[in-house]
């Protein structure tokens, strides 16, 4: 049996309202988390993320009262993270209306946090974000070498580095290895964002998520870059992704979800309708 790709709205909120940026900056404000959640609900989306952006930056807890609020007017799986530090974060937002939980930051400075939170909610609450950034420092052959294992052979002259609060932070960590360390800490699923596609609308990072799916056998959702329905279809043509992301395409009105999954249907993409 085929399993359906699925195609998420994400909702990237700052002191309670959704915002858009590019590469991580300049955000401007775009409109009320609710609303949004309604009409992405109605239009067909498979699930939700909902991911308090400034949360681990400003050391707070996310707004538990917009997460509670989107809850209310949504059926669907609902992925929250932000500023999710600790067992009692985690279970705070899952009884808020929470149906997974996604930590990044926190998982980085402790990854016995995954195999914690996995070992109480079970795996398939658990979501790993992991913000990627292309760094062209310091390639060395080995770097060079991990990229041609997983079938790269036109290795570039970067490599891609895990970045942490809210992208702002270096970590000196391969995203690749990284990938590998999550799923065998107990994380149930990865939520990929290239950092340098991310609100550019010119298409999803193929290379990084081809890699990433290669290394993982946990689902991996594709994330940042996406301007038009073909750049999902892509995507899913030419990665082994579940899940492809998106925020600007549907937060403008450029394209409803139930258009966009009737355009990859239409492609002999499988989903949900």
């Amino acid at each position: 049996m085929t399993l359906s790709k699925r195609i998420i709205p994400c909702l990237d909120v700052d002191n309670g309202r959704v915002v858009k940026g590019i590469n991580f900056k300049g955000v401007k404000d775009a409109g009320d988390p609710v609303e949004f959640a309604k009409k992405y609900t109605i239009q067909g989306a498979d699930e939700l993320v909902f991911l308090d952006i400034t949360a681990s930056q400003q050391r707070r807890e996310i707004i538990k009262n917009v997460v509670r609020n989107v809850a209310k007017v949504i059926n669907i799986p609902f992925t929250v993270g932000g500023g999710i530090k600790k067992l009692e974060d985690a279970r705070d937002i899952l009884l808020n209306g929470a149906d997974k939980v996604s930590i990044n930051t926190s998982a980085v400075q402790n990854p016995e946090l995954i195999t914690e939170l996995m070992s109480i909610f079970g795996r398939q609450c658990i979501v790993v974000a992991i913000d990627v950034k292309k760094n062209y420092e310091y390639f060395d052959t080995k770097k060079k070498n991990i990229l041609r294992e997983y079938g790269d052979n036109n290795a570039k002259k970067y490599w891609f580095e895990v970045r942490i609060f809210g992208g702002k932070e270096g970590t000196g960590i391969d995203a690749i290895e990284w990938a590998k360390k999550v799923e065998q800490l107990g994380a149930g699923e990865i939520l990929l964002t290239s950092i340098d596609a991310d609100g550019t609308e010119e298409g999803y990072d193929l290379r990084l998520n081809n890699i990433i799916c290669k290394v993982v056998s946990i689902p991996v959702i594709a994330s940042g870059g996406c301007g038009k329905a073909m750049h999902m279809l892509e995507v899913f043509k030419k990665t082994n992704v579940d899940a492809a992301l998106a925020a600007s395409i549907f937060h403008y009105e450029k394209y409803t979800i139930n258009k966009v999954k009737k355009y990859l249907r239409k492609n002999n993409i499988h989903v949900r309708i």
